[in-house]
């Protein structure tokens, strides 16, 4: 008898560990509800963050080199204007890399998914209008 359930054991690690290297192969044949619950799921990677140095970091140069543009958002132009602002907000930057690492998915969905949450946490419909059940248009 001990041997079926040292058996079962070991095969349950063996499938777990299958299962858990070959996540990114069968991960999105899930249901969205469960994809979503999966990538909620805390991993070392999403609570890293790096130490700050004594730069700031927060140039388009250091945006692009992060990988934080695309067709749609083109930093090339400020880049080579010599633009002296400063390149994307801190905060939404940090957060659109970890949506991108957590999801596997590239800038402009991270962008887009950052965006709406935010439109969401402001009261601010898909459509881009105010939620507020007393707001009046006039077209």
């Amino acid at each position: 008898m001990g041997y079926i359930i040292a058996s079962w054991i070991l095969i349950s690690i063996i499938a777990g560990t299958v299962l858990y290297l070959t996540r990114r192969h069968w991960t999105h044949h899930l249901p969205v509800a469960v994809q979503d619950f999966l990538y909620r799921l805390p991993t070392s990677s999403a609570q890293y963050s790096r130490v700050p140095t004594s730069t700031d970091g927060n140039t388009f140069i250091d945006d692009a080199e992060a990988g934080l543009h695309s067709a749609e958002f083109n930093l090339t132009e400020n880049i080579e204007g010599e633009d002296e602002r400063s390149g994307l907000d801190p905060e939404q930057r940090r957060e659109v890399v970890r949506l991108m690492k957590v999801r596997g998915i590239g800038f402009d969905e991270a962008r887009r998914e950052w965006m709406e949450k935010r439109f969401r946490k402001e009261g601010i419909g898909k459509d881009g209008l105010p939620r507020d059940p007393k707001l009046v248009t006039f077209s």
